[in-house]
C-alpha cells in the first residue's frame, strides 16, 4: 500500500498524526496545503518528504493559471521557496525539489509541455523510490541472518517512504528470504513514532514486534537480547549520520555491546559537501515535550530542549546501506577496537 499517491490533479496520503488509532486519507490540492502538511507531520520520513515536496511543485503547475511558460516558471520557483521552509534537517526535501526545478528549468516549449513534465518527473520519483528501497532490502538483507533480533528506532518504513521502507525494507528483505526475524521497537520521544507507527506498520504485516521505551535501550542490549540495529536516516554527511533524536544513544550503547550499528538510506540522503558542523537541527516545539498528547505532564513555565534530530559520528556506524550496496565508513571505532 503506498503511502502517497497522485490522482488527477490531487494527492492522496495517510495522515500519519491519526495513527495507529485510525487510517485517514487527506487529499491535497495545492502547493501550500502540502507545505502545511509536512510542516505539522502529517507526513514525514525523509524519502516520502522529498516525493511530497515534488509533488507539491507538482500540484502547482497542474493548477497553475498562468499563460506563458515564463510565468508558470515563476510560480514554480515561488511555490519551491515556500516548500523549502518547511523542515530544515532532511536533504531529500531539497533533493527532490532541485531535481524537479532542473527538469523544469530544461524543458523547452508550451506551459502545457512544461507543466505534464513536472507532473511527470513527480511521479516518476514517486516510483524510484519504491524502487530503490526494495533494492535497499536486498542488500540489507544480507546482514540479516536467520533467528536474528534487530533493534529499530523511530520510523523507517514504508510510512516513511512511498512504500516498503529503508530501515523496514531491510528487515522485509530479509523475511522475503525466508529468514525468522524479530524487531524490537524503541518508542521514539517525544512524538513516538516508534510506538505509532512502527509497531503499526510491522503488527499489521505480521512482523513480530517488541515496544520498548528509549530508555531500556542499554537494558535490552545488555541482557543480549539485541543482534543487530538497522535505523533510518534524514541526511548523511561526510563525517555524521543525522537521523531521529536518540539515535547517537543507540550508536554509542551498539558500540559498548559490541553490536553491528547499520543505517538504511538512499543515495538521495547522501549531503557530501557538508560535515556535521554545518548541520541545522530542527528544533520542535516544547509543548511535544511538555505534553503526551492533550495531557500536560510538565510544571508550567519549564525550559524546554526540542532538537528533532542527533548527529552520530560515522565512526559508530559498521555500515550504511544503500541502493547501490553496502557502503563501510572509512574510519570506524569497531575496527579500532578490533585492531
Amino acid at each position: 500500500m503506498r503511502t502517497i499517491e497522485w490522482k488527477d490533479g490531487t494527492v492522496i496520503l495517510v495522515d500519519q498524526t491519526k495513527l495507529p488509532n485510525e487510517v485517514v486519507w487527506v487529499k491535497i490540492a495545492d502547493y501550500k496545503t502540502m507545505a502545511s502538511a509536512i510542516k505539522e507531520m502529517k507526513l514525514r520520513g525523509a524519502p516520502l518528504i522529498g516525493v511530497a515536496a515534488a509533488y507539491g511543485l507538482a500540484l502547482c503547475a497542474f493548477h497553475s493559471k498562468a499563460k506563458t511558460r515564463e510565468e508558470l516558471l515563476k510560480e514554480l520557483e515561488e511555490s519551491a521557496v515556500v516548500l523549502r521552509k518547511t523542515r530544515p534537517t532532511a536533504v531529500n526535501l531539497f533533493w527532490a525539489i532541485d531535481r524537479v526545478m532542473k527538469k523544469a528549468n530544461e524543458t523547452k516549449g508550451t506551459k502545457e509541455a512544461l507543466a505534464a513534465a513536472v507532473v511527470a518527473e513527480a511521479q516518476r520519483m514517486a516510483d524510484e523510490d519504491v524502487e530503490v528501497n526494495r533494492k535497499m532490502g536486498k542488500h540489507g538483507a544480507t546482514l540479516i541472518e536467520d533467528g536474528d533480533v534487530v533493534l529499530t528506532h523511530c520510523n523507517a518504513g514504508s510510512l516513511a517512504t512511498v512504500d516498503y521502507g529503508t530501515a523496514l525494507g531491510v528487515i522485509r528483505g530479509a523475511i522475503e528470504e525466508g529468514k525468522n526475524v524479530k524487531v524490537i521497537s524503541c518508542e521514539t520521544r517525544p512524538r513516538l513514532q516508534g510506538a505509532k507507527l512502527t509497531c503499526y506498520e510491522l503488527m499489521r504485516d505480521n512482523i513480530p514486534v517488541t515496544l520498548i521505551s528509549d530508555t531500556m535501550v542499554g537494558y535490552v542490549m545488555s541482557r543480549g537480547m539485541v543482534d543487530k540495529v538497522v535505523v533510518g536516516a534524514d541526511r548523511i554527511v561526510r563525517d555524521a549520520v543525522l537521523n531521529k533524536i536518540g539515535t547517537y544513544n543507540v550508536a554509542v550503547l551498539a558500540f559498548e555491546h559490541g553490536i553491528p550499528f547499520y543505517v538504511a538510506a538512499p543515495m538521495s540522503t547522501m549531503d557530501q559537501s557538508r560535515s556535521s558542523e554545518d548541520a541545522v537541527i530542527e528544533e520542535r516545539s516544547p509543548q511535544e515535550v511538555t505534553n503526551i498528547g492533550c495531557e500536560r505532564i510538565a510544571p508550567e513555565g519549564i525550559k524546554v530542549l526540542n532538537p528533532a534530530f542527533d548527529i552520530t559520528p560515522l565512526e559508530y556506524v559498521d555500515a550504511v546501506i544503500t541502493e547501490e550496496g553496502i557502503l563501510v565508513p572509512e574510519v570506524s571505532l569497531k575496527k579500532k577496537r578490533k585492531d
